[in-house]
């Protein structure tokens, strides 16, 4: 037996992880006396990709043809 943490949403299980559900398990579904406070990873992804978008489109800055290499894993002395 498995059991899986999410909330419903518009008539929907969200997992607060990636699952994998065997296709015609039975199941049990219980409904907690408790809301969902914190959001989602999935969530916070999102905003931050919209915000991202925003922030691109009200950009007035005119945007190379060709970027300049970046490696973000290298340290710095600063």
């Amino acid at each position: 037996m498995e059991a899986y943490q999410g909330y419903f949403e518009n008539g929907r299980f969200i997992p607060f992880d990636e699952v994998s559900i065997p296709e015609r398990k039975r199941a049990i579904v219980t409904i907690l006396d408790e809301p969902i406070e914190e959001e989602t990873k999935a969530e916070k992804q999102r905003k931050a990709f919209e915000t991202f978008i925003k922030e691109i489109k009200a950009c007035d800055e005119e945007i190379p043809e060709h970027f300049e290499r970046v490696n973000f894993t290298r340290e710095l002395d600063l």
